[in-house]
């Protein structure tokens, strides 16, 4: 009975000595493209379902982000002013509490953390 005391400890101690995974959580996302949004909107890495989000900062701008996820991988979908689509793929938002989306007048896509 005692071994099996002694084993269930040890378990219980490795189990709350492990590193728990926090996932994505609330952020701001600052709008470095140039242009204006007209919508933001993110979703899983690899999967299809979009979801709106609240911040639509202007170009320049910068808004909060209530959000929370266990995974780290995403995509974020911003609509310009004008209409135009682009998406910034594999955001890693784990960690993160600022992500800068950048667009140069070529087209180029890049995210800045902080």
């Amino acid at each position: 009975m005692r071994r099996l005391s002694i084993a269930a400890v040890a378990a219980l101690f490795i189990a709350l000595s492990s590193p728990a995974t926090a996932g994505a959580g609330n952020f701001t996302v600052i709008n470095a493209t140039g242009a204006d949004f007209a919508s933001l909107s993110i979703r899983r890495f690899g999967t299809d379902a979009w979801k709106d989000l609240s911040a639509r900062p202007p170009a320049g701008g910068r808004g909060a982000v209530k959000f929370s996820d266990d995974d780290c991988a995403f995509d974020i979908q911003a609509r310009l002013a004008g209409g135009a689509k682009v998406v910034w793929s594999g955001v890693n938002l784990c960690g993160a509490t600022a992500v800068t989306l950048n667009r140069s007048a070529t087209g180029a896509l890049w995210v800045d953390y902080d």
